[in-house]
């Protein structure tokens, strides 16, 4: 089986990933949150940081790219070809509304002949793998068989199903019917995505679909960084509050030296504590000193006492808190 990180807009960009991959096991292949071209052919200078190699070293990382505009796609490629990358992913997921109204990610399932289109020159034109990560579609299921015959028309490394549609976001429940439609009648490999928050609904969707052999965490990994390691029965180093104390001190240094400004560095935190503070039970007091903490001090040492005071739950997960 293999295991990939989902890429989560403003929350695994490399100091997260050299973290992670530095404290914990079972990741097969990380993924970069979406680059998104412009016309005149330049990334932003995050973008340009999280996908130079030097700040991704020892990691199997795919670049995503979100885009409806073939010649950005082709240029975004060739630019990762350039950097060493071997396989990029196209972004037909992201629900966001801004990007949807753009025809963009999710919205770009509303334009299926263009999207047809965009498929047909970018692999007549890109000499990459290409893998793709979508959504079944906008508002109704029936729209999926559609898209999947568009799909099997190319030579896709691997399809990534998240069965959920666009208006879903990430509320109600993956659609597994929809998913095992894509099972029966994909011509490329398929990676299950969606709600795999423990080793439970892992061993769930597995056995539903064991021909299926990659699967992608997302939320799940993010509120328990050892989520692959549990899935693969990794049992050398379990779960402890000093191992997720290592594991916090290496991403706060790492973005302390990344971003200058203190209040910032607290906001990226901040926004990884509200998927990990589910780890640990009956800990809301600690979760909002974290939350109202003003200053680094304040910060350091609302975390040091749920560390001290508190061990996480290696059954807790994500869902849990919802």
């Amino acid at each position: 089986m293999n295991l990939y990180f989902a890429p989560m807009e403003g929350l695994t960009g490399y100091v997260y990933r050299n973290a992670h991959r530095a404290c914990f096991g079972g990741v097969d292949k990380y993924f970069t949150p979406f680059l998104s071209p412009n016309q005149n052919h330049r990334f932003t200078a995050k973008e340009e940081k999280d996908v130079r190699p030097e700040h991704n070293e020892g990691i199997s990382l795919v670049p995503q790219i979100l885009t409806n505009r073939a010649e950005d796609f082709i240029w975004a490629a060739g630019e990762m070809k350039a950097r060493g990358y071997r396989e990029v992913n196209l972004n037909l997921g992201c629900p966001s509304g801004t990007v949807v109204s753009k025809y963009k990610g999710a919205g770009f399932l509303a334009r299926q002949e263009a999207l047809n289109r965009f498929l047909d020159q970018i692999f007549q034109e890109v000499d990459l793998e290409i893998s793709i990560k979508t959504r079944i579609g906008i508002a109704a299921p029936e729209e999926f068989p559609e898209l999947m015959e568009i799909f099997n028309r190319y030579p896709i490394r691997e399809l990534i199903v998240h069965p959920r549609l666009r208006t879903d976001f990430y509320k109600n429940t993956p659609d597994r019917e929809s998913f095992g439609y894509a099972v029966k009648e994909s011509r490329a490999s398929l990676c299950y995505n969606g709600d795999i928050f423990t080793e439970e609904a892992f061993r769930s969707a597995a056995s539903r679909f064991p021909s299926v052999e990659r699967v992608m965490l997302g939320r799940g990994l993010l509120a328990n960084p050892a989520l692959a390691e549990r899935i693969r029965g990794i049992e050398e180093a379990p779960l402890t509050a000093s191992r997720l104390a290592a594991f916090h001190r290496a991403l706060y240094e790492g973005y302390r030296l990344a971003i200058p400004e203190e209040r910032n560095v607290l906001f990226k935190m901040k926004e990884m504590w509200t998927y990990l503070i589910c780890m640990f039970p009956e800990a809301d007091r600690y979760g909002k000193k974290i939350k109202k903490a003003k200053s680094a001090g304040e910060y350091e040492a609302a975390v040091a006492a749920l560390f001290r005071e508190r061990e996480p739950a290696p059954q807790a997960g994500y869902r849990a808190a919802l």
